[in-house]
């Protein structure tokens, strides 16, 4: 039997022990009350954003509230007058690693308040829990999740290797000419030293997060076609409407032909080039309506076409010419966008998804150390700011942590269920851990010799 000095002077040794090792491992934090973590995301959809006449200087000061309150540096700035960027940085502790950036969009799309069951700036809490508000999904939601999953990270006492840039732009919702744009030019980002964008994505009907690596581009076109005028009882040929709706004709029947793949299984809605006409502009105006006996000399449709990355859009420009709008036809066309499909290297712009990128691999990681699910990898089906980014040769992966939710952008009613929420905030925490935390080969993933 041991004397009981002896067992005294071990329990002694054991107690200093576990005092000191307390005291060198970081403190565990209590779970914050997750109705404060919504209260937070409902204050940012109650800012007015909407085009064309966006509240960002609201917007702005909540941000740079939010960052003060879990001390992260920060900075507004405006590229363009009235509209302006927030970039919020957490350093790592070897900077000399490319960066990882986190963007997100302030602006949302306008509403039709007279369509929604609650008032779309209000953010409702319904009795499933779902919040109603323009942003809910598109994508207040995310950015507001960026800077939770910061804040719990913090808390956590975890330190990143990388450093992690939190960035909310302007004009998004208006094509980003003003904003992502301008900004992907600037001395400003090329001083960030990005080495991969993460941007939005969709909300997934089902139980696996989706996940971009391409989008398609905008081609919005006006076509428009001319006639001899005349009374509206005489038959002529080649009137300005008459040739109109023969464009319009061969235009449906090509959508049809696109869409018929989607619904039949063989593609997805981001692999076809989708075709939906905007306006039809033709008539003479009277102060009673329009002329009813009067044959009009011009008209003229608009367009929003869609390009996948994938698509051969130099076929497209020639059926454009020969079929949509033939010169022999009176007809005439012209864009009010036309996106690129190739980057500055003349390459698709897309992503890789494959081992020459480590970004993607780490993101499923990240997404299954949280247990979420991942789903196929998908060209977006319409436009982010991504692209701007993927123009540089930047790997950018469009993702939204939104699954068993409908897909409600720019719908009436737009809302997220706030569980799914919070469940987004836990999957940007593991996605943020596994990117600032990788090390890497930074001489090839650097893309600062390019910029």
């Amino acid at each position: 039997m041991m004397p009981i000095q002896a067992v005294i002077g071990d329990v002694c040794r054991l107690v200093l022990l576990l005092v000191i090792l307390s005291a060198c491992s970081p403190p565990l934090a209590a779970a914050e009350d997750p109705s404060l973590i919504v209260s937070r995301f409902r204050e940012y959809l109650r800012i007015n954003t909407a085009q064309p006449k966006p509240n960002y200087r609201e917007a702005v000061d909540f941000i740079l509230a939010q960052a003060r309150s879990i001390s992260l540096e920060a900075k507004s700035f405006e590229i363009v007058d009235g509209k302006p960027f927030v970039i919020l940085k957490w350093p790592g502790t070897n900077p000399r690693l490319p960066s990882v950036m986190l963007y997100s969009h302030t602006d949302v799309v306008p509403v039709e308040q007279s369509k929604w069951d609650h008032p779309p700036f209000e953010a409702h809490v319904d009795e499933e829990g779902r919040i109603f508000a323009r942003g809910s999904q598109d994508m207040k939601c995310v950015g507001m999740q960026h800077l939770e999953a910061v804040r719990q990270l913090k808390r956590s006492g975890f330190e990143p290797i990388r450093t992690l840039y939190v960035v909310f732009s302007p004009d998004e919702e208006i094509g980003g000419h003003d904003g992502a744009e301008k900004f992907a030019d600037s001395e400003a980002f090329r001083e960030m030293n990005v080495g991969v964008v993460l941007d939005e994505g969709l909300a997934s009907p089902n139980e696996k997060y989706r996940v971009f690596y391409g989008e398609r581009v905008p081609w919005w076109l006006v076509i428009k076609a001319t006639g001899a005028p005349g009374h509206g009882a005489k038959l002529y040929d080649n009137t300005a409407l008459e040739n109109l709706f023969k464009s319009i004709e061969t235009i449906w029947r090509f959508r049809t032909s696109q869409f018929d793949m989607v619904k039949a299984g063989l593609k997805a809605e981001g692999e076809v080039v989708s075709v939906n006409m905007v306006f039809l502009k033709a008539g003479t105006p009277s102060p009673t309506g329009f002329v009813m006996n009067l044959q009009p000399s011009e008209a003229e449709a608009g367009f929003d076409i869609r390009i996948p990355p994938t698509a051969d859009h130099k076929s497209l420009e020639r059926r454009l010419a020969e079929e949509w709008a033939p010169i022999w036809r009176n007809m005439t066309f012209e864009f009010k966008q036309k996106a690129s499909v190739y980057n500055q290297h003349g390459e698709p712009v897309i992503t890789a998804t494959d081992s020459s990128n480590p970004w993607w691999a780490l993101l499923e990681e990240g997404i299954r150390k949280a247990n979420g699910l991942v789903g196929k990898p998908e060209i977006f089906p319409a436009s982010t700011d991504a692209r701007y980014f993927r123009l540089l040769g930047l790997p950018a992966i469009g993702f939204s942590p939104m699954a068993n939710t409908p897909i409600l952008l720019h719908d009436h009613n737009e809302y997220l269920d706030q569980a799914e929420y919070l469940k987004g905030i836990k999957v940007f925490e593991s996605i943020i851990k596994t990117y600032t935390s990788f090390v890497g080969d930074s001489s090839k993933e650097s893309l600062r010799d390019e910029l």
